[in-house]
């Protein structure tokens, strides 16, 4: 299983904006990609930062979404962002909601 973390920084004041984009558009966009497992976004209290960790079945569907949809989120949620967010790609090692392990070497 795959793992994008996106760290974001939000405009001033967007933080509900930003969860309401997320539930009415990124999410049904998301559900709809090849691979597509889950996500989970965080935001601070009282400051404008996010961190958004979408899960994937395998790295070649992480990386067509990447290549694909991804650029039409980046759009969506422009009017919430300052700058360009941090993404970083990352193989799940362990997780208990989604029931993984890493395979023990022998």
């Amino acid at each position: 299983m795959i793992a994008r973390n996106v760290t974001m920084h939000l405009k001033a004041n967007s933080v509900a904006e930003f969860t309401q984009t997320l539930e009415k558009e990124i999410i049904p966009l998301l559900r709809k990609q090849k691979g597509f497992q889950d996500e989970i976004t965080f935001s601070v209290p009282g400051k404008p930062e996010a961190v958004g960790i979408s899960f994937w079945d395998k790295q070649e569907n992480a990386d067509a979404y990447s290549r694909g949809s991804y650029q039409e989120v980046l759009k969506t949620l422009a009017k919430v962002l300052v700058g360009t967010p941090q993404v970083q790609t990352w193989e799940v090692a362990n997780s208990t909601f989604h029931k993984i392990a890493a395979a023990v070497a022998a």
